[in-house]
């Protein structure tokens, strides 16, 4: 999409926010007016990265990193006033709505209406499937079109021909012929999309048919994925399978044209692949030969890590693990296909986790905590290569490695020439590591961030830290503290890394009311939202369009 020669030379800046907390008028962020309204700041402040967490369906706790399915795409973000432009919704479906918190995302209530006016829209569509309306609308668009086309062109004459017939033998008639009817376009998706869209159609529509239970507490038969069930489950499902392709369709046509947009605007988007799968998800019950689980589809061993800056207990996420050897086996096709279809959707991919890949902490599945594992070797340069096989050699691959990173980690990033992470606040606070502060980078090949969503906000950060601390940011940044956060952005700006990025709420100053993640806790997180004013902050915008220049971002 982006004209990745344009911009691969350029020491370049930009914002990390997930489209849930945009400002929308239905409770929750979506790909209508505030995600453009976003890519129209990015490029007036001179801006040219947007990363995103994990696109994916989430489940039970709203984690974009614990999600449905490596493949498929979050459809409470889709925007009812794009449907309602696609003629798939009116504007009486949207009436009963209530008053949404504009600041936080209530995901119960949200999650209720979206899904509400998505099973409207899927009717709508039956409708005029069934009709041949869609035929008859891409038929007139096409006229249209033609139209418009000519008259820009100057060719009036033609003008009342191409609206009339199609007999006009213009260049800009035959152009309509990219205007395809839209159940068309939604046949040619599944088709395209059938390898993952077939088994994470039936595996949603299942586990609504099981009130949401998790697929290890399905009826045996359905749960182990025997032919016969699967056969089953497929005909007395039919219309809610249809329904689940659907919305990945309306996922798919709303966030292709929000990308289209961002690359007219040369905005690269930065996506995020979480290394390992939740339990509940379709790839682990469709594809259970490469995961370490017990003959009934239970972990055996799970995902983790030790102590750290986050935990003195260690992470335990439960997470079941890769049976990297069957991955081996088949060329690691799975991985393969994830990435491929990730670079369908984002420009470059931040892979989260990355020291996993080189070795992993192992925790038995009955374990309460992560302090008892053990690290185990993972396939290392292996799958990489087999990557570049497939998608090139230079892998657009940024590479999440933070926390205990060994001499073969940074190895095995460097080897592939992958970016790494460096966040400011693991370097300015009582626990300072060098290598995260600006003057002692020795690599332009990384991301300077001033924190992630797993972090506070800086703001929120500097007001937790020791005097001592904040004497030592004021002193190395020449600055007062009263703007931590914009010294941050700053800071970050001006490093010799290649890629500056910082969390929308460090730019609009917020505290840690704001934070989008507490790492270990299970509640309230994920629900972060701004509005529209704090953005549009004329003194803020130009802030930051000085700073970008000044620091040749």
């Amino acid at each position: 999409m982006i004209n990745k020669e344009k911009t691969e030379r350029k020491r370049m800046s930009g914002i990390l926010v997930h489209p849930t907390s945009f400002p929308s008028p239905h409770g929750i962020g979506d790909l209508g007016k505030g995600a453009y309204d976003f890519i129209d700041y990015l490029e007036e402040t001179g801006q040219h990265l947007w990363q995103v967490l994990p696109l994916g369906p989430t489940g039970f706790g709203d984690s974009p990193y614990q999600s449905l399915s490596a493949f498929a795409g979050q459809i409470y973000i889709i925007s009812p006033e794009l449907l309602i432009k696609d003629g798939l919704l009116e504007n009486h479906d949207l009436e009963g709505e209530g008053a949404w918190d504009p600041k936080k995302v209530d995901y119960g209530t949200a999650i209720q209406y979206k899904v509400r006016i998505l099973k409207k829209a899927y009717e709508h569509f039956l409708e005029k499937r069934s009709s041949g309306a869609f035929a008859a609308q891409a038929a007139e668009e096409a006229k249209r079109a033609a139209a418009e086309a000519q008259k820009a062109a100057g060719n009036a004459d033609c003008v009342q021909d191409a609206v009339s017939s199609d007999a006009c033998p213009s260049a800009a008639v035959k152009k309509t012929d990219k205007i395809i009817p839209l159940d068309i376009q939604f046949e040619e998706f599944c088709g395209k999309q059938a390898y993952w869209l077939n088994d994470y159609a039936l595996f949603c529509a299942v586990k609504d048919d099981f009130q949401g239970r998790c697929w290890l507490d399905w009826d045996d038969d359905i749960r182990d994925g025997e032919a016969s069930a699967r056969a089953a489950y497929s005909v007395k499902l039919a219309r809610e399978i249809g329904f689940f392709k659907f919305t990945q369709f309306l996922f798919q046509k709303q966030w292709d044209r929000l990308r289209e947009y961002a690359a007219q605007k040369e905005v690269i988007i930065i996506g995020d692949i979480p290394i390992f799968m939740a339990i509940d998800c379709c790839d682990v019950w469709s594809r259970k030969e490469l995961f370490k689980l017990d003959s009934k589809g239970y972990p055996t061993e799970v995902a983790g890590v030790p102590p750290d800056y986050f935990s003195a207990t260690g992470q335990l996420w439960g997470n079941p693990l890769y049976d990297w050897a069957e991955h081996e086996k088949s060329g690691y096709e799975w991985w393969i296909s994830r990435v491929k279809r990730q670079l369908e959707l984002v420009d470059y991919v931040r892979v989260d986790h990355f020291r996993g890949f080189e070795s992993y902490w192992s925790v038995p599945a009955d374990s309460e905590n992560a302090i008892n594992g053990e690290w185990l070797e993972g396939p290392g340069a292996k799958l990489f290569k087999a990557m570049q096989k497939e998608i090139g050699e230079d892998l657009p691959i940024i590479a999440e490695d933070l926390g205990i990173i060994t001499e073969e980690v940074e190895a095995l990033r460097d080897e592939f020439h992958f970016p790494g992470m460096k966040v400011l606040q693991f370097g300015y606070g009582d626990m300072t590591d060098v290598k995260y502060i600006p003057q002692f980078y020795d690599t332009t090949n990384c991301v300077c961030y001033t924190g992630t969503h797993d972090n506070e906000t800086t703001l929120g950060w500097y007001l937790h830290q020791s005097e001592e601390v904040k004497d030592r940011i004021r002193r190395t940044g020449n600055c007062d503290g009263s703007g931590v956060s914009l010294d941050f952005i700053r800071f970050a700006l001006g490093s010799i890394a290649k890629y500056a990025i910082f969390p929308i709420q460090d730019l609009l100053q917020l505290d840690n009311e704001a934070r989008m993640n507490t790492p270990g806790v299970a509640a309230a997180n994920w629900a972060f939202r701004y509005e529209q004013w704090q953005l549009d902050e004329a003194w803020r915008k130009d802030w930051l369009k000085i700073y970008t220049k000044v620091f040749g971002r």
